[in-house]
């Protein structure tokens, strides 16, 4: 019986040591957020440790989160990184029952893992990014040291009038002490940290749009197909797609942003401020976007109403001259606040497409997730070449001479958006009743513009479908065909045309490293 009693006693110790660990993880969370709030959000040990695993995952890593989480990607990543740092918390506890010492300086190593992941960040502003995760190590590791030593103190046994066993009671005071302490500390950190947003919340809420020097055109009336499924001409902007490396969506006062213009070939540098954008002639263009990541049939991409600046009237402004009229830089690197890069052909930005510093979406200021204040836009182009958000840095250079982000990852210099199509309706393995069924969806191909869209039924001929008008070569036309389905089942394929004569190719390629191509199909069973 003494021999159960005793593995009894280590089993509970052991279990309250692990315990431990986790109250220690937990206060080291709570105090870092706390820091952080008065650091910066950005400089907090999740985002900061969630960023570099971002920056060193490889790109066919990403793509199948992307595909698989979809815009939950940053939830998911988030949650595996507690989960991991909760597992080691439990089993630093159980180390340091044994190993006192060794256990609180493991917190302590953790801890200046996440140190080393701020300051290290492309957006990091110094040494200070450090400190969240350096403070909350420290808080940890004392808290840990402490719980053990309740573990390990004798108590006095009254009934025999000598010590034996472990101190149950203090052990109990001190965790439900850290625990609370904890809570309290993480809600002031969140509480802080939520009053330093709101400057930008209320930037934001006073911006008013003026009336845009050259409005959009009016949507032509048959641009917009009334078919039960399709996607919506105008993408709403709380349902527009979001594919960004960003933990924390930044949050930028409109009234504090600058954004400045310089480097090769730039003979008068530019700084400009959200007021000067606002006091510009502004122009108002309804443009497609397209993310890269985007799989054959995929959901990311969407087409809104855009207000903005020129971006070429103020390269102009500056001095710059495109490539074609001897101007020596051949890429524009455009720098966001969270340190992403991304570089844009000089020569597509100032060939009189309608590339812009965008201020509004559909009618309103850009939201947070969607790069509020000032975002960058060139139509007939991948995402990550051309759409930064939260945009603070211009800088003229040459592909010769600098690697963004993505290039930097293997993905290409250069991209063009391909010629695409997708079936919105029916949907894959929809059971539809035999008679004719309505066929639709959209096509693009930015800056370029759709001509003919077809769509074959299992292996029989190409078949022309309806095209509804189109409103311009930069956004996305809408597309139906009236199939006369029979019972049994069925594969539908579309493929579209652009307006230079390239028919949408059916080889099937991965989205790295300029984009996927291939053909869509749904496979449904008609009753």
């Amino acid at each position: 019986m003494g021999d159960v009693r005793i593995s009894r006693t280590t089993l509970v110790r052991g279990g309250l040591a692990a315990l431990s660990g986790l109250l220690s993880g937990y206060a080291a969370l709570a105090v870092a957020e706390l820091v952080s709030a008065a650091v910066r959000p950005e400089a907090g040990p999740v985002t900061a440790v969630g960023g570099a695993a971002v920056d060193r995952t490889p790109a066919p890593v990403k793509d199948w989160a992307i595909r698989t989480f979809g815009e939950n990607d940053k939830l998911v990543l988030q949650v595996g990184i507690v989960a991991t740092l909760a597992a080691l918390a439990l089993a630093l506890g159980v180390l340091a029952l044994r190993h006192r010492r060794a256990g609180a300086a493991g917190v302590l190593v953790f801890g200046a893992v996440g140190a080393a992941a701020a300051v290290s960040r492309p957006d990091a502003t110094g040494p200070a990014d450090g400190l969240p995760s350096l403070a909350g190590a420290v808080a940890g590791a004392i808290v840990l040291y402490v719980l053990i030593g309740m573990l390990d103190r004798p108590r006095p046994r009254a009934a025999e009038g000598r010590e034996s066993g472990w101190d149950r009671r203090g052990f109990l005071i001190a965790a439900t002490a850290a625990g609370v302490a904890a809570t309290g500390t993480g809600a002031l950190g969140r509480t802080l940290g939520s009053r330093r947003g709101r400057s930008a919340v209320a930037s934001r809420a006073a911006v008013r749009l003026p009336r845009p020097a050259s409005p959009a055109a009016p949507i032509p009336p048959g641009a917009r197909l009334r078919v039960p499924g399709i996607s919506a001409f105008t993408t709403p902007s709380e349902t527009f797609y979001r594919v960004d490396t960003a933990l924390v969506v930044p949050r930028v006062d409109a009234g504090a942003w600058r954004m400045r213009i310089h480097g090769k070939g730039v003979r008068r540098p530019l700084t400009v401020t959200f007021q000067d954008l606002l006091g510009r002639e502004l122009i108002e263009r309804d443009i497609t976007l397209t993310c890269v990541s985007n799989e054959v049939g995929g959901p990311y991409v969407g087409n809104a109403r855009w207000i903005g600046v020129p971006l070429a009237e103020l390269l102009r402004e500056a001095g710059v001259r495109p490539p074609s009229r001897g101007g020596p830089a051949d890429q524009l690197v455009a720098r966001s606040v969270d340190g992403m890069t991304l570089g844009t052909p000089v020569e597509d930005v100032m060939d009189g497409r309608d590339a812009m510093l965008a201020v509004g979406m559909n009618g309103e200021p850009l939201t947070f997730v969607h790069g509020f204040p000032v975002r960058m836009l060139v139509p007939g182009l991948y995402g990550y070449v051309s759409a930064c958000k939260w945009i603070e840095d211009i800088e003229l250079t040459t592909f010769a001479d600098y690697d963004p982000y993505w290039v930097k990852r293997k993905w290409a210099r250069r991209a063009p958006v391909k010629t695409q199509s997708r079936i919105d309706t029916p949907k894959p393995f929809a059971r539809p009743k035999a008679g004719t069924v309505m066929v639709a969806g959209v096509a693009w191909a930015q800056h370029r513009g759709i001509e003919r869209v077809e769509v074959r039924v299992d292996d029989g001929p190409w078949r022309p479908a309806d095209l509804a008008d189109q409103d311009t070569v930069d956004t996305w036309r809408q597309w139906s065909f009236p199939w006369k389905a029979t019972p049994g089942g069925h594969t539908l394929t579309v493929r579209a045309t652009d307006r230079t004569g390239t028919v949408q190719t059916g080889k099937r390629t991965h989205t790295a490293p300029d984009g996927a191509s291939g053909r869509h199909s749904v496979v449904v069973t008609v009753d």
